[in-house]
C-alpha cells in the first residue's frame, strides 16, 4: 500500500483536514506503516481527521496510538480527573454534555506540554459533539494587537484552589496526596502553592501567552486563558461558584500575568475570534482526530445522545521561552 501524500488529505473550508484510509485490516499495522506520512501532514496541517479507520475499542487504540506517538503521558495537573483506559489512555474531560469547552491547548500551564494529542471515537453522539479545532497561529493574528502585546509583556496566571468538591483533588492532580511530594512538584514547575487552614491547596503559576512552534518556529497564541476563565462558565455555574467559594477560592481562574484579573469583555474577544476560525467536521464512529497540541486549540462541543472518545497524551514537550514570565 502507498503511503498517503499530502495530496491525498482533503482541504475543506470549515472542517480539519480529513484523511480517509480506505482500507479494511490491522489499524495498528496501518498506522505504523504509514506513521512518517501520517506525522508530516499533523505538522503541515495543524491537525489530521483519519477517517476509516475501524477503531472499535480500546485496545485496537491504544495500539494505534502506540505506534504513531513517541511516549503516551500520564496526566498531571489535570484540572478534572479523567478515566484511565488500557494502553495509556484516558477518557475524554468529564463535562457536562449540553455545556461546551471552548478552545484551549491542552495542558497549556504546564512547564512539559504534550506535543501531539490523540483523539478516537467509539460511540459518536446523535447529535453535536464535534472535537473542533483550531489554528493558533491564525488566532493570535487576528487578535487585537494591543492584547497580544500585553499578555505578551505579562504572559498570563493560572490560579487553583483545589477541594475534594469540584475538579480534580490534589491526588488526582499531582498523583499523590503526600505535602512533601507536592510540594516538591510544585517547586521543580514553578508554581507557587499555599497550604489552608482546611487542609485545602492553592497555587498560582505564570506561563507565556505566545510560543514559537519547536519544529517550524511559528508564532503560536498558546494558552488556556479564556478556558479557564470564570467568564466562560455558564451565568449560573459562575454565580454558584462565586458564592460558595468566593473570587479568590474558584477552583481555576486565570489573570493577566501581574495578577491583574481578566474581564469579561477580554473572554468574550478571544472566544468570538476562536469561533470565526473553527474547523469541524461531525464524529463518526472509528474516526482518529491526531492534533499538535501546540499549533492547534481543540474544543469540544455541546452534544446529544452517547459519546465514547478516548484521548492520547504524548510526546512531552518542553518550550524554551515558555518558563515563567518574570
Amino acid at each position: 500500500m502507498t503511503s498517503p501524500s499530502l495530496l491525498d488529505v482533503e482541504l475543506r473550508p470549515g472542517s480539519p483536514p480529513v484523511l480517509r484510509a480506505g482500507f479494511a485490516g490491522d489499524p495498528a499495522a496501518w498506522a505504523a506503516e504509514h506513521r512518517g506520512a501520517l506525522r508530516a501532514a499533523v505538522l503541515e496541517h495543524g491537525s489530521l481527521l483519519v477517517r476509516g479507520l475501524g477503531l472499535a475499542d480500546a485496545d485496537t487504540v491504544a495500539a494505534v496510538a502506540g505506534r504513531l506517538t513517541d511516549r503516551l503521558v500520564a496526566e498531571r495537573e489535570a484540572f478534572a480527573p479523567r478515566q484511565p483506559q488500557p494502553g495509556g489512555l484516558f477518557s475524554a474531560t468529564p463535562w457536562p454534555a449540553n455545556q461546551p469547552m471552548c478552545m484551549h491547548h491542552e495542558l497549556s500551564y504546564t512547564l512539559e506540554v504534550p506535543g501531539l494529542m490523540l483523539f478516537a471515537c467509539l460511540t459518536a453522539p446523535t447529535a453535536g459533539g464535534a472535537t473542533a479545532v483550531a489554528d493558533a497561529p491564525t488566532v493570535l493574528e487576528a487578535l487585537p494587537a494591543d492584547l497580544v502585546a500585553r499578555f505578551e509583556r505579562d504572559g498570563w496566571m493560572l490560579t487553583r484552589s483545589y477541594n475534594d468538591e469540584i475538579g480534580a483533588s490534589v491526588g488526582e492532580a499531582f498523583g499523590t496526596d503526600d505535602r512533601s511530594t507536592v510540594e516538591g512538584y510544585c517547586r521543580a514547575n514553578g508554581i507557587e502553592f499555599e497550604w489552608q487552614p482546611d487542609g485545602g491547596l492553592r497555587t498560582r503559576q505564570r506561563r507565556n501567552a505566545v510560543v514559537r512552534h519547536p519544529v517550524t518556529g511559528e508564532r503560536c497564541w498558546f494558552n488556556q486563558i479564556a478556558f479557564l476563565n470564570q467568564w466562560t462558565l455558564a451565568e449560573e455555574v459562575r454565580e454558584y461558584l462565586v458564592d460558595v467559594y468566593g473570587e479568590d477560592g474558584l477552583p481555576f481562574n486565570t489573570r493577566f500575568g501581574n495578577g491583574d484579573p481578566i474581564g469579561e469583555d477580554v473572554v468574550q474577544v478571544v472566544n468570538e475570534v476562536y469561533e470565526a476560525h473553527t474547523a469541524r467536521n461531525p464524529w463518526q464512529a472509528g474516526d482518529l482526530l491526531l492534533v499538535d497540541n501546540i499549533r492547534t486549540a481543540h474544543s469540544r462541543e455541546a452534544y446529544e445522545g452517547p459519546r465514547d472518545v478516548l484521548v492520547g497524551i504524548a510526546d512531552p514537550t518542553r518550550l524554551a521561552e515558555h518558563a515563567p514570565t518574570a
